[in-house]
């Protein structure tokens, strides 16, 4: 989607996402967002009644190893990196 090409040419998705992986799109816009939706599930994270599923953190100087285990699939959940 980053190369504005919103096809590609004979790909089988099944071939090349791991296992446990979900591929999900999402084809809106921020306007097509209520800000209330946004908001209710800001506060269900805040509260823990949403959960974010966070794998793993690190810092920036470890930017190496999380791009290293994401490629490897090392990690369940959300990889994030912090200043």
């Amino acid at each position: 989607m980053l190369s504005n090409q919103w096809t590609v040419t004979d790909f089988y998705p099944i071939d090349y996402i791991p296992r446990g992986v979900r591929l999900t799109s999402y084809t809106g816009g921020a306007a097509d967002l209520p800000g209330s939706v946004l908001q209710e599930f800001l506060q269900g994270v805040s509260d823990g009644t949403a959960i974010v599923p966070i794998g793993k953190v690190y810092t920036l100087d470890d930017i190496v190893q999380a791009h290293t285990d994401m490629e490897e699939s090392r990690v369940s959940g959300k990889l994030v990196v912090t200043t």
